[in-house]
């Protein structure tokens, strides 16, 4: 299993979940590196701010007493769930490099289903002109792709739906999640 060395909190619970018995309190995080739903169990009198960035890796951990779980998609919080947009939108900027690698390098899944028609709004027509636009040469920016491949829908919010999509809900083949 993957671990993670730092999260950021997406909701700070201090009374634990609402229709629960444990009154414990708890933030739900993700991690910065793989993603990775996540529920904290808060140091005694520490409370979390939402947006925070905490420590979660091996060692002494100043804020988080122990990790208690991956957090299941089910019980993110509404306030989680909107930090969770905010924080892929910046995610999505902040490595575009790793996103644009990925239009450069993703490959065909099976014989009928290429990566990138896992992506939202992308078809077999979008396929083909982002394959033959990346064999011309391979792209350097999301600007790149958009002005190289007509008609594509903004590849950016493609890729951030995409990855909301694999936090909440179980698919087959994850692109960005693992």
């Amino acid at each position: 299993m993957v671990k993670e060395e730092k999260a950021i909190i997406l909701d700070f619970l201090p009374y634990g979940y609402p229709l629960e018995k444990k009154m414990m309190p708890l933030a739900q995080a993700i991690g910065t590196e793989h993603l990775t739903l996540l529920q904290l169990i808060p140091r005694r009198e520490v409370k979390f701010e939402v947006g925070e960035e905490v420590y979660i890796g091996e060692g002494k951990r100043d804020k988080v007493q122990y990790i208690l779980g991956r957090c299941p998609r089910e019980k993110l919080t509404e306030t989680a769930k909107g930090q969770l947009v905010d924080f892929i939108s910046k995610l999505v900027q902040d490595k575009s490099d790793k996103f644009v690698k990925f239009f450069n390098e993703a490959q065909a899944i099976n014989t009928r289903l290429h990566q990138f028609e896992l992506l939202p709004g992308f078809g077999k027509k979008h396929t083909k002109a982002i394959l033959d636009a990346r064999n011309e040469k391979l792209f350097e920016s999301f600007e790149d792709i958009k002005k190289r491949v007509h008609n594509i829908p903004d590849p950016i919010k493609a890729i951030e739906k995409r990855i909301i999509e694999e936090l909440s809900e179980i698919h087959r083949n994850n692109l960005f999640i693992h």
